[in-house]
């Protein structure tokens, strides 16, 4: 029986994880998001993992730094985006090994909290909840009913705030 592998990416993966991108979006959107996360400050090498299945390349997340703002405060807390699975090897638990991967790695590393625009009900069986449980808001273009946090470290959102996602995202949102 096959299992999935996931690992962090490598310089060899990025046209498999192009190819991912493009069949579970349908267009190059997210590839070009990809690609410019990559080139960002907010880019973190550690959080950016495939999912192998049957030696090829079937799923990928990313995880990159944003701004949460309170007031006069600042302070980098995660978004995960995007996360794709090639639809052929969808509901094989693909994308939950990489969220739940994902998230462990991103404890492990001290970050504080993640955040996700959209599929609340997906990221919701993870343990993410409503952002607005929070106060947070987004300078995204999406209804904040379709964004979700996850505190990794207690009290990471207390008091609410802004997150600041940079204008590579407006591609997308």
């Amino acid at each position: 029986m096959s299992t999935i592998q996931v690992r962090q990416e490598n310089s060899d993966d990025i046209r498999a994880i192009d190819v991912v991108h493009l069949s579970a979006f349908e267009g190059d959107t997210e590839v070009a998001l990809v690609d410019s996360l990559r080139s960002s400050s907010g880019f973190i090498s550690d959080l950016s993992l495939v999912a192998e299945f049957n030696g090829r390349i079937v799923g990928h997340v990313l995880l990159t730094k944003v701004r949460l703002l309170k007031g006069n405060e600042s302070k980098d807390v995660l978004a995960l985006a995007p996360m794709a699975v090639v639809p052929s090897q969808s509901h094989r638990g693909i994308g939950s090994e990489l969220i739940q991967a994902v998230v462990e790695k991103a404890k492990k590393l001290g970050y504080k909290g993640i955040v996700v625009a959209g599929h609340p009900e997906f990221y919701q069986r993870f343990g993410f909840e409503t952002a607005a449980k929070w106060g947070l808001d987004t300078n995204l273009t999406v209804s904040n009913d379709l964004v979700t946090a996850m505190e990794l470290e207690d009290k990471c959102f207390e008091g609410g705030g802004n997150i600041i996602y940079p204008a590579l995202f407006d591609c997308v949102y």
